[in-house]
């Protein structure tokens, strides 16, 4: 294991015995994890409580490795379950596992923005990447908007890091695993699952396979408009976005996106859906929205994508966790800009 990471990961145990058969391989640790620690650390976070400091470090520095063994253009086997957006509503997240199944039970693949606006940007973040190492084959996490640096300065984030670990530290080693993330995933050769959109640079996967991922993402260029980039119904081609980062794009270019590709469907986030999904171009591209009543005023259902092992797709939608089973912060200080 990593040197840092040594103290924490020892090289004993895998796991997968608590699914039997043909399952057993999906189910497995990543080499070289200890899984009582790991363990132990899971059902912190899902207390929403905050791990100590080392184990973050320990955390991030073995989901490191797991992440950069995987491709910019993630593929995923069917049966799974596709997440959008999260922002740190942690109570949500674990609605989210109890109406689409607990990890290693389901195959999810979280299509990014884990973290800012919500109350629990920290304890969500570190649970899926717990989760990520715990079961490698059985989580996908895909890069957001919101996954950088320079995004989590302004909306809540490093805020919260700061005031929960006393220190920058805790950040620094989050977005350090934000450069890993994947860029996209591609399940049963089928769904393209992206944050937010395509890019005119990028007519194939296999131009997605071969971009630099590990930086900060830039603010214009292929990896920025995977992140940034929004469909709309009312265009051809290309256009500008309102957002000053990626671009619009029409019916047009999903369709010569999915057949020059093979693909039949692009799911993505990035957008508040207020009935947890929407499609566009007929059915060509779904917006999956999956942050219940989003900053916790915005009123709307969340959704899961799930494709069956037949290729079906269907979609779960579910309300805020009910409130006796879930807590809001002591605010202790003014409530932030990005809550008003």
């Amino acid at each position: 294991p990593h040197p840092v990471a040594a103290a924490w990961w020892h090289p004993l145990t895998t796991t997968g015995q608590c699914l039997a058969g043909s399952t057993r391989n999906l189910t497995a640790t990543h080499p070289d994890v200890m899984s009582y620690d790991l363990d132990k650390c899971i059902a912190t976070l899902k207390q929403c409580k905050t791990i100590q400091e080392e184990e973050v470090r320990a955390l991030c520095n073995k989901a490191k490795e797991i992440l950069m063994e995987e491709h910019n253009v993630h593929h995923v086997p069917i049966p799974a379950t596709v997440v959008g957006d999260i922002h740190g509503q942690f109570w949500d997240l674990l609605e989210l596992f109890e109406v689409g199944g607990q990890v290693p039970l389901v195959n999810y693949v979280f299509m990014g923005d884990f973290v800012d606006r919500g109350y629990y940007s920290v304890e969500t973040f570190l649970l899926l990447l717990a989760l990520k190492v715990r079961y490698p084959k059985r989580v996908t996490l895909i890069r957001g908007n919101h996954e950088s640096r320079q995004i989590t300065q302004v909306y809540g984030f490093y805020d919260e890091c700061l005031k929960k670990y006393g220190n920058t530290n805790v950040w620094k080693y989050c977005v350090d695993v934000f450069d890993c993330l994947c860029l996209s995933a591609v399940v049963d050769n089928s769904v393209l699952c992206v944050h937010g959109g395509l890019s005119p640079s990028l007519d194939t996967l296999d131009q997605i396979q071969e971009l630099h991922r590990v930086q900060e993402p830039p603010h214009e260029g292929p990896m920025c408009d995977l992140m940034w980039s929004d469909p709309d119904d009312d265009i051809q081609g290309w256009g500008i976005s309102a957002r000053g980062a990626g671009y619009v794009f029409g019916p047009d270019i999903a369709d010569q996106f999915l057949y020059a590709n093979h693909l039949e469907l692009i799911a993505r986030s990035h957008q508040l859906a207020m009935e947890g999904y929407k499609y566009f171009f007929g059915q060509l591209l779904v917006t999956v929205w999956s942050a219940p009543n989003y900053c916790y005023r915005c009123g709307n259902v969340a959704a899961i994508l799930t494709i069956n092992v037949d290729g079906v797709i269907d979609f779960s939608v579910f309300e805020p966790r009910p409130q006796h089973l879930r807590k809001v912060p002591d605010f202790q200080t003014r409530m932030p800009d990005y809550f008003l």
